[in-house]
């Protein structure tokens, strides 16, 4: 194994947990925005306002995209696994 396949695993690990939170950070993300701009509207300020809303959508998110995530693991895994039985380096 050299430095060019190393940090080609690498960056196809960072590249794979990259999409695999994606969506479930994004869907954190705009929900924060939307109840923060709903809290500054209101001038509620409630804590727990924002952490009950952002804890459902995180979870069906995940169960919505639970599939194409792991779909995208299971191929970084076996492109791992038939760099290791072909065996890395010239």
């Amino acid at each position: 194994m050299n430095e060019a396949d190393a940090l080609d695993l690498v960056q196809s690990a960072i590249w794979t947990v990259i999409v695999g939170a994606g969506p479930a950070v994004g869907a954190a993300m705009a929900v924060g925005i939307v109840i923060a701009l709903v809290q500054a509207l209101t001038q509620v300020q409630e804590m727990t306002l924002t952490f009950v809303p952002k804890i459902i959508v995180v979870f069906v998110t995940i169960s919505l995209m639970a599939p194409f995530i792991g779909a995208h693991f299971v191929a970084f895994t076996e492109g791992v696994y038939s760099r290791i039985e072909k065996g890395y380096g010239p």
